[in-house]
């Protein structure tokens, strides 16, 4: 359900992209976000500390981690399709599986590694390194792909506890601040010239905001928010190793929406790839029922 949720949301961004900048997207979805997220919390009796459980030394470095992830995804998104992107992004399981496996000393077990580089091979597949299919813009991703293993193995070492509103609040205010941050490093430095004519959404000024836009905002805020839950969720629950490989599903949806929404049909490379990352999030589940049906000494 994250993974799906997730794929609506790059949807929503990819075709809103060309309206504001990146950075004003992530300071005003997160002016939306943070109210929206404590006024959910009070009405359903959650609030109480959670402002002092959002705030502490492992919510907020998780948050960071996630932040530079959504930070390398979203910059890539105007010049690379949404399945190119999430592939790249998604090497991010193998990262969570040895992190499991040597760190945290989580069992992956056999089919669980094969489940994971199964699903590497279609992301190489997808990828299409070394061909003029690749582009240099899929190398943002790839690098937001080790700050999200790094998040969600402190989510599920150090934050285990801790209220997912609480891991919500303290995701959406740390991009809020750096939406911020990176809006006011670019008034002060004044970007000009090429760069900000070939990529007015990363170095481009602030756009005015019209009431449509509000409403955009507003869904994305509403997006962030339960995605946010969702995931933390998920890893508070299960090894990572397990929720990563099934994370793979956001390539599925992507393919999809790639079709229906910006005309992109799917190549043979990209058909490979998605059926051998199906494969890997079946193998997965089945080393996990194997674990949970093995008998207690």
């Amino acid at each position: 359900m994250a993974a799906l949720t997730i794929s609506i949301q790059d949807v929503v961004f990819k075709l809103f992209s060309s309206n504001l900048t990146l950075w004003q997207i992530f300071a005003l979805r997160g002016v939306l976000a943070v109210p929206l997220l404590l006024t959910v919390s009070w009405m359903r009796g959650a609030h109480k500390g959670i402002l002092r459980a959002a705030f502490g030394k492992w919510p907020l470095l998780r948050a960071l981690f996630i932040t530079t992830t959504f930070l390398a995804f979203y910059a890539a998104i105007p010049f690379i399709s949404l399945s190119t992107v999430g592939a790249a992004n998604y090497i991010a399981p193998i990262f969570v599986a040895l992190l499991s496996a040597y760190v945290i000393k989580e069992a992956v077990g056999p089919l669980g590694w094969i489940g994971v580089l199964l699903g590497f091979v279609g992301v190489v597949v997808l990828l299409q390194p070394g061909t003029d299919a690749f582009s240099p813009w899929v190398l943002l991703p790839v690098m937001g792909a080790a700050f999200y293993a790094l998040a969600h193995i402190t989510t599920r070492t150090r934050c285990q506890g801790v209220p997912l509103a609480a891991l919500s609040l303290s995701q959406n205010t740390v991009m809020l601040l750096a939406g911020i941050s990176v809006s006011l490093l670019l008034v002060c430095l004044k970007p000009q010239g090429e760069m900000v004519a070939a990529y007015p959404y990363i170095f481009g000024e602030w756009s005015t905001v019209r009431p449509n836009d509000w409403l955009v905002l507003l869904l994305l805020a509403g997006f962030a928010v339960v995605i946010g839950m969702m995931l933390a969720g998920a890893y508070q629950a299960a090894p990572p190793s397990t929720v990563a490989t099934f994370e793979y599903s956001y390539l599925v949806f992507v393919a999809v929406w790639d079709i229906l929404f910006f005309d992109i049909a799917p190549t043979v490379a990209s058909i490979t790839g998605v059926i051998l990352v199906v494969t890997a999030g079946l193998l997965v589940l089945r080393r996990s029922s194997h674990t949970a049906n093995r008998p207690v000494a």
